[in-house]
């Protein structure tokens, strides 16, 4: 069985979609070939768009699998041997009237109506599709993300002095504006990830906070920052899934999430969860965590337990038992 993975045109970002199905892919079974192929025009403009649905005709395989972001190249590709992830909606959330309109159609109503299958990164994100798209709710499989092989668990003696907090994400949804207020005057370091905004900086000086800064970083040095950090703050306002919360659970380093979207259902009891738009909430979560060294190994030991949901020998079983089924040796 042949599995053939359309990507979009790579770019650089924090987690891709093409690193997590690299990470999949190490745990196919060996029964399932594949290769991957990337499209040659960014995703702009509807004749640029149009030309990829175009492009991808000639190379099917037994099983096509749409792995995000371009999900429109459905249009042509054969639907019975086809199947879509989505990751999230939180591009509806941003737009309205006429624009939202349209990349509903185009990356959500059509796509789902041109696959056999669809599968969502986690039981919300099939709950939010549901409610804006008429489907079976049987075509919609919830398949979570897995964690990198790479990251492995790395004790470390927590800094009570002067911890080190790793806040992942700069975009609007990663909600740093409110823990940067959360930790002022607070005697921590501040390490972020992503291209900070100046608002974000405004925000840094006018507390006097203490930090660094670093973006477009290789994968492993992503994976040393979590081995720096004495704790993960990703106290974010929507999520389709929330790949922070394993990664940090994988590390060993305790974590405070968000209490709203995906995050409950990706943390389960391993993360101390807060009202992200509560910089009361946030504040006290992080000095629990600093003054409890008892809370902090809970956490830590809750983490590890909970990271075996999403390896990617277990996730990849999932997509194979879809793909059998799409290549018609399983019913």
């Amino acid at each position: 069985m042949n599995v053939t993975y359309f990507f979009r045109k790579p770019f650089t970002d924090y987690f891709s979609i093409e690193e997590l199905f690299g990470f999949i892919q190490s745990g196919l079974p060996d029964k399932v070939e594949h290769k991957n192929y990337y499209l040659s025009r960014p995703s702009k403009g509807f004749l640029d768009r149009l030309r990829s649905c175009f492009e991808v005709v000639g190379h099917q395989g037994d099983v096509n699998h749409i792995t995000g972001d371009v999900h429109f190249i459905a249009l042509l590709l054969n639907k019975q041997k086809t199947v879509l992830t989505i990751h999230d909606l939180e591009v509806l959330k941003r737009l309205s009237g006429l624009s939202r309109a349209i990349v509903k159609f185009f990356w959500f109503k059509m796509p789902a109506h041109r696959v056999r299958f669809i599968t969502v990164i986690s039981a919300f994100t099939k709950t939010e599709l549901l409610k804006v798209i008429n489907i079976n709710p049987d075509k919609v499989k919830v398949v979570h993300n897995c964690i990198s092989p790479a990251i492995k668990h790395q004790p470390y003696t927590f800094n009570t002095h002067k911890p080190n907090i790793l806040h992942i994400g700069t975009a609007h949804n990663k909600n740093l504006d409110r823990l940067i207020e959360a930790i002022a005057g607070m005697n921590v370091k501040l390490t972020i990830l992503g291209h900070l905004r100046d608002n974000h900086k405004q925000l840094l000086s006018k507390f006097k906070i203490d930090y660094e800064n670093f973006f477009n970083l290789p994968y492993e040095h992503v994976v040393l920052r979590y081995r720096e950090a004495d704790l993960v703050s990703f106290v974010s306002l929507y999520e389709g899934f929330g790949m922070p919360i394993i990664e940090a659970n994988a590390v060993g380093r305790p974590v405070i999430s968000s209490n709203r979207t995906s995050m409950p259902e990706v943390a389960g009891e391993a993360a101390l969860l807060v009202d992200p738009e509560s910089i009361d909430e946030i504040r006290t979560a992080i000095l629990q965590i600093i003054e409890n060294q008892d809370l902090r190994n809970t956490l830590i030991e809750k983490g590890l337990e909970n990271v075996k949901r999403f390896t990617p020998e277990s996730v990849a079983a999932q997509y194979t038992r879809i793909y059998e089924i799409i290549a018609g040796n399983k019913t």
